[in-house]
């Protein structure tokens, strides 16, 4: 039975980074009361669940039964601009996320699972039966649609806070430039 760390509602959940860009480390951090869990994680994974956060809301919207329920965008009263809370002790190294909507209590339910080396699945273990192996503990978050729309603003907010992007290739550019493939190695030190 794993270990689960269950936030039901959490007073905060967000997302956020420590270091300064380039070598920031990504975190999602719940709390209620005095309890805290930080959980690492890539910034792809933060940059995917803000987005299927964001379109489960809108479908959701979209449907009749919970319309009501779902703000268009964050409340301005749960927007989250504070520094991740500290001390930041990473509980495990985020793997498989899961994502979906609970109809009866009008909440969005988010699991996050640890990496494993062993739920890695190599190309030519496609076509095998495989089984995950069990989880030693499970991040349980259920939040209301507006702590959730908040959450995905927020997390819009940190993604943005990194290295701007070299408009010729897409590379992140470094505070001292950086060779872009597409210039023929010319050093791009300015975005613009």
């Amino acid at each position: 039975m794993p270990l689960v760390h269950g936030f039901d509602p959490p007073e905060r959940f967000v997302a956020g980074t420590v270091g300064p860009p380039g070598s920031r480390t990504f975190f999602l951090q719940a709390r209620s009361g005095t309890r805290l869990v930080s959980v690492s994680l890539e910034k792809q994974q933060v940059a995917a669940l803000a987005e299927r956060i964001d379109e489960l809301l809108d479908e959701v919207m979209d449907s009749e039964a919970a319309a009501s329920v779902v703000p268009a965008v964050a409340p301005v009263a749960l927007q989250d601009n504070a520094p991740l809370e500290q001390p930041i002790e990473e509980e495990f190294r985020a793997g498989t996320m899961t994502l979906s909507w609970d109809p009866d209590d009008e909440r969005v339910v988010v699991e996050v699972f640890p990496f494993t080396e062993a739920a890695v699945v190599s190309p030519d273990q496609l076509d095998e039966d495989f089984e995950e192996p069990e989880p030693e503990e499970v991040l349980l978050v259920r939040m209301p649609p507006g702590l959730a729309r908040a959450f995905v603003a927020r997390s819009e907010s940190v993604l943005g806070a990194g290295r701007p992007n070299c408009p010729f290739c897409g590379n992140p550019i470094d505070p001292d430039g950086h060779l872009c493939v597409r210039a023929n190695g010319f050093r791009r030190r300015d975005p613009v």
